[in-house]
């Protein structure tokens, strides 16, 4: 099954807040559990079953998806059905160091997805919060000379726009930013090209061999160096240049999006609802944050409960 060089599976990452066994090990880690800390952002962590209903919208949109691998640490979502061969649950110490563990970092722990025991060439990869909003084809995420389609947002001036603000205005970028930042100068002084496009933050498709091209190879040093970043860094390495070196390698193919076809909502917006909606595209996200209330992550579930009523084949 792992040699069909037609299969293309699909990665998450996975994780549940609540878990009185996890939050004990990262508070272990950071050393205190202020309110007010990023590190304590509900936000970041809270499982409001967003896994079930992408696993919803992919079982209706994408059903050649060969094999789903629920990346956790030591977590098993309790309505998973484990005994369905086309789901298997991976825990961060079957594919990351000792040295990284435990994790509480997503930045790090992607650099170690193309680890993964049995998984195929071809592969997607989504956080928990991203959807399917429509049929989807394996041509709309890889071309025929079987290149990965990279989807960006179109930032033509971001590369002056961060300059001005952390150089004229000495205001850091937030830590999202800055990670991306720094995984395009890099991207840069290795190649020569910046690319300005942001990452669309939803679905995304790679080849395994330049997953291992990128870790192994053209980033080893910069990923050797993030080892130790079990919480956020600003000098982490972000996942995008997974998809800026085989643009730059000429090996990929870019796609600027806009929001009909891949839509961020801010689950504390309502405008946001209303413009998904009208749009109706491809890809969704339903970004929660440290702005969001419990409130907001109730209604977000119920919008997702209306689009998705019906239980996959990956439920019990």
């Amino acid at each position: 099954m792992e040699n069909n060089p037609e299969a293309i599976d699909l990665v998450y990452l996975w994780v549940d807040g609540s878990d009185p066994v996890w939050q004990a090990k990262r508070n272990a880690l950071i050393g205190s559990v202020e309110k007010d800390m990023p590190e304590n952002c509900k936000g970041r962590y809270a499982d409001n079953d967003e896994l079930k209903y992408s696993l919803r919208s992919v079982a209706v949109y994408a059903p050649w998806i060969r094999r789903v691998f629920i990346v956790t640490d030591g977590q098993v979502p309790a309505w998973l059905d484990v005994s369905n061969q086309k789901v298997k649950i991976v825990d961060h110490t079957e594919i990351m160091p000792e040295e990284s563990l435990p994790c509480f970092n997503s930045c790090l722990i992607e650099h170690y997805l193309y680890r993964i025991p049995g998984l195929a060439e071809r592969f997607l990869y989504a956080n928990d919060d991203m959807y399917l909003n429509k049929e989807a084809t394996p041509g709309d995420f890889f071309t025929r000379d079987g290149f990965p389609i990279v989807r960006l947002t179109r930032k033509p001036l971001r590369k002056l726009r961060w300059f001005w603000r952390e150089r004229i205005c000495r205001n850091p970028l937030k830590n999202y930013s800055a990670t991306i930042a720094l995984a395009a100068r890099l991207v840069e002084k290795k190649y020569g090209v910046y690319y300005t496009g942001m990452p669309h933050h939803n679905i995304d498709a790679y080849l395994k061999r330049d997953y291992r091209h990128v870790a192994e190879d053209v980033m080893n040093e910069e990923f050797m160096a993030n080892r130790k970043n079990r919480m956020r860094s600003d000098d982490d390495v972000q996942r995008i240049v997974f998809s800026y070196v085989p643009l730059a390698e000429k090996r990929a193919r870019l796609r600027y999006v806009t929001g009909k076809e891949s839509l961020h909502v801010e689950i504390h917006k309502d405008r946001h609802y209303a413009r998904l909606d009208r749009l109706r595209p491809m890809f969704f996200c339903m970004n929660d944050s440290e702005y969001a209330t419990d409130e907001d992550r109730m209604k977000a579930k119920a919008y997702l409960e209306k689009r998705f009523p019906e239980k996959s084949e990956f439920e019990k």
